[in-house]
């Protein structure tokens, strides 16, 4: 129960630090850009529904994997690529509500607070003091950052300052997540 605790004790702070990163400070919103204009947006969005029919992730310009291995095919891949933007693109059905968040708010709590359980269940399993506990949860938002979003850097080319802001989300949510989990497993 100790451990259960602590958890939600972690998920509620790291729920509210991104609250506070993406809502207030401008740290969720690193990388992201708007159109330079309605029509340009119309556009793409006109473009998507008949030429990208189902939902997924697209990344452009594409080359099917099982052509790889034809350099004819790479050849003009490797031409188109160097000409154009690249682009990686998620594309989902239109929602029921685009204005209802909580659907989206409680599937966040929920895997905030799976990730502060495994964090918590870790923490407890070691003999650290709390200092080196809440440096140990701000390892996880580091490595959790390590092994998802610098690989998004690296090989689908995200820009380097939305990086960055996962970096500043992760590092500083699960330190401030660090300190709520382990006072609650330093009490006696």
């Amino acid at each position: 129960m100790r451990i259960v605790i602590a958890a939600l004790l972690g998920a509620i702070v790291i729920f509210f630090w991104q609250f506070l990163s993406h809502m207030v400070l401008p740290i969720g919103e690193m990388g992201f850009r708007l159109p330079q204009n309605e029509q340009a947006e119309d556009a793409v969005l006109q473009a998507v529904s008949p030429n990208f029919p189902t939902a997924g992730i697209y990344y452009l310009p594409s080359v099917d994997p099982k052509k790889m291995g034809d350099e004819v095919v790479m050849k003009a891949w490797a031409e188109k690529a160097q000409k154009n933007p690249w682009v990686f693109m998620v594309v989902n059905p239109p929602p029921a509500d685009p204005m209802s968040m909580a659907p989206h708010l409680v599937k966040q709590f929920i895997t905030n607070f799976l990730a502060a359980l495994i964090a918590a269940f870790v923490l407890a399993a070691t003999p650290w003091t709390l200092g080196m506990r809440v440096v140990g949860a701000g390892a996880f938002g580091i490595f959790g950052w390590l092994a998802d979003l610098v690989p998004q850097w690296t090989w689908y080319r995200f820009p380097a300052d939305f990086i960055v802001g996962g970096l500043i989300d992760q590092g500083v949510g699960w330190l401030l997540a660090g300190i709520a989990i382990a006072w609650w497993l330093g009490r006696r």
